[in-house]
């Protein structure tokens, strides 16, 4: 019989790796996860990746929506919100996989969205904890944002990262932004997130929930520049200062 999840839809990104399409939506069967649909958002994949991605269909009787050139994080994000149609999305990338304590974790969120009517997000993974955090229930905290906070993480109030949100997010927050780099495309997304009020949980341990794994078949297709993870102790400096004066800035004078 398995888990229902009711009023959920789980959506994900593909671009060019369907085996770990694969063991994404297998990892999700053998915790016996269900879900009122499934939306994969294919951003021009390749023509033998689009033939491995209509066979997964047969087998896992997903939605695919394709796109005939790779148009970007955006615009693969945006057509498959637009596709989603129950009350809350799981979004999840290709390249995760869920462990066996989510689905229980999943259903607390999922409880817990239903009774915070103020809550746009609650998130289950990140590289690093979120820094300012409240202690909320069921091992997840309430994310705090305030325009005094030093930090420069607090801009990551929103993350791409694998999270619950209700469906009606790109109705409140705006769209993604298109035709520019993903990482770009988040961050835009995160200005957009703070600027318009978002609230969101984070749950305490989290790397319990999703691991993240590239093999060297499907390496991960997000390209950063080099001095954005630099560990030369001048270069984080400046970086730091450069964050500090950007993100600030973003915040109370850029309307993107």
């Amino acid at each position: 019989m398995g888990i229902e999840f009711s009023g959920v839809t789980l959506l994900v990104t593909h671009y060019n790796r369907s085996s770990s399409l694969e063991r994404l939506l297998t990892s999700f069967e053998r915790l016996d996860c269900n879900f009122d649909c499934i939306v994969v958002s294919d951003d021009g994949s390749s023509a033998d990746q689009l033939n491995s991605l209509i066979e997964l269909q047969k087998r896992y009787g997903f939605k695919l929506i394709t796109t005939p050139l790779n148009k970007g994080l955006g615009n693969n994000i945006n057509k498959g919100q637009d596709a989603v149609d129950t009350p809350y999305t799981l979004y999840v990338q290709e390249d995760f996989v869920p462990s066996a304590l989510f689905p229980e974790h999943f259903q607390d969120a999922l409880t817990i969205m239903e009774d915070r009517k103020d809550l746009d997000i609650i998130r289950f993974y990140a590289y690093s904890p979120y820094p300012y955090l409240k202690p909320y229930t069921k091992g997840y905290s309430e994310m705090l944002i305030k325009p005094w906070y030093t930090n420069y993480g607090k801009i990551y109030y929103y993350s791409d990262h694998p999270h619950l949100r209700r469906s009606d997010f790109l109705e409140k927050f705006g769209r993604y932004a298109e035709g520019i780099k993903g990482d770009r495309t988040e961050y835009r997304m995160c200005v957009s997130f703070i600027q318009n009020k978002g609230k969101g949980l984070f749950y305490n341990d989290f790397k319990s929930l999703f691991t993240q794994e590239n093999s060297e078949d499907e390496p991960s297709t997000m390209k950063r520049k080099s001095w954005t993870t630099s560990k030369n102790p001048i270069i984080s400096l400046v970086r730091y200062g450069y964050r500090q004066i950007r993100y600030n800035y973003d915040l109370f004078f850029t309307k993107y």
